[in-house]
């Protein structure tokens, strides 16, 4: 426990739960964060995850309500009440009115229909809910490159990934961004099932879980800077998707459509170039460049034939994953090419049904 951290009114069972754990002595050599703080790994680090995964869950919930669902309601609601207005003829006068005042057909404008109210609610809880990951994945993506920077790995040349293998212990920065980025998916997969379903959701539900299972294997096998180099490339594409889609759920199309065709580019650039590029990486660099007796447990050494099949394989299990959505991305960019705008492929029937009936 990192009992020299925490304050001393707080009880030693709860230390493991603020704190980062296994406190130890800096390496005499370092190669990255020469002024950080270093830490081993233990099972003690699961309480800062279950931390973390409650404070998101109040953020992200505070954040919805208060924040994002306000926003998206007051802006659906003033397009709608602009878009009910009688239109004004040449002499400003409104349609289906006479010059002195008496209406020939009147509607009540101040009256909004149920399917448009239930349609609203539905982009008003869709908004939010990508809010929240758009803000997410901003924050998280901006700490990765910042972690990212300070070790030196580089994207198109990863080979620094199994230099000195296991490089441990582990600076505090790059600890806390592991930590985070277990917590979120963890709490990702506790939230899956509250969200309107998706037509990918197994997909989905399969990418989190796998998610979890590499970060956890790798990170007490030290096989974090690969972990950390494939974090990173994959958190700047989750900024651009949930934009596009906010933008299109409050009616700016035209915006949506140019965000969405920044995000299929980055798509291909991160999601296959570079992470087929980490993938040959830990395929043959890791055997390669890791010495032969990589097993060593008694110096947090796991590199071994089953280990490096089992993370190889998982890696390139995800990049099929990001193939299958990658064809539904496709199919997105078809529509907006044929004049038919960007929408959501993964997103429930109803809004397709409804979207084709308005």
């Amino acid at each position: 426990m990192n009992t020299a951290q925490a304050p001393e009114w707080l009880p030693s069972f709860l230390v493991p739960f603020f704190t980062l754990s296994y406190p130890t002595d800096k390496p005499i050599s370092t190669d990255s964060f020469h002024d950080s703080a270093y830490f081993s790994t233990g099972l003690l680090d699961g309480c800062l995850i279950i931390s973390y995964i409650a404070i998101m869950a109040i953020l992200r919930d505070f954040t919805r309500v208060y924040v994002l669902e306000p926003f998206a309601k007051w802006k659906l609601t003033r397009d709608w009440r602009r878009s009910s207005q009688p239109a004004v003829d040449g002499n400003g006068i409104p349609n289906g009115s006479i010059p002195n005042g008496c209406t020939v057909h009147t509607s009540n404008s101040s009256s909004m229909p149920k399917k448009q109210a239930r349609k609203m609610h539905r982009y008003m809880l869709r908004f939010a809910e990508q809010g929240w990951s758009a803000i997410y994945y901003s924050i998280q993506f901006s700490y990765g490159v910042y972690v990212h920077c300070q070790l030196p790995t580089r994207l198109l040349n990863p080979t620094a990934l199994w230099l000195n293998y296991p490089q441990i212990p582990l600076a505090g920065p790059l600890k806390l961004y592991y930590i985070t980025q277990t917590a979120f998916y963890s709490h990702q997969i506790f939230i899956l099932n509250a969200e309107a379903r998706r037509k990918d959701h197994v997909q989905m539900m399969t990418h989190h879980v796998i998610t979890v299972i590499l970060l956890v294997s790798s990170y007490f096998t030290n096989y974090t800077r690969i972990g950390c180099l494939i974090a990173v490339m994959m958190d700047w594409c989750d900024i651009l998707l949930p934009i596009a889609k906010m933008l299109r759920y409050v009616g700016l199309y035209t915006l949506c459509d140019v965000t969405f065709a920044f995000f299929l580019l980055s798509w291909l650039i991160t999601r296959h170039a570079l992470f087929m590029i980490a993938i040959k990486s830990a395929w043959f660099d890791s055997v390669r460049l890791v010495p032969e007796y990589g097993w060593a447990p008694e110096r947090g050494a796991y590199f071994s034939p089953f280990t490096h099949k089992s993370f190889v394989s998982l890696l390139v299990f995800l990049e099929v994953l990001q193939v299958v959505w990658f064809w539904m991305i496709c199919r997105v960019a078809w529509r907006v090419l044929t004049g038919q705008g960007a929408s959501d492929h993964r997103s429930d029937e109803d809004d397709f049904v409804e979207d084709k009936e308005d």
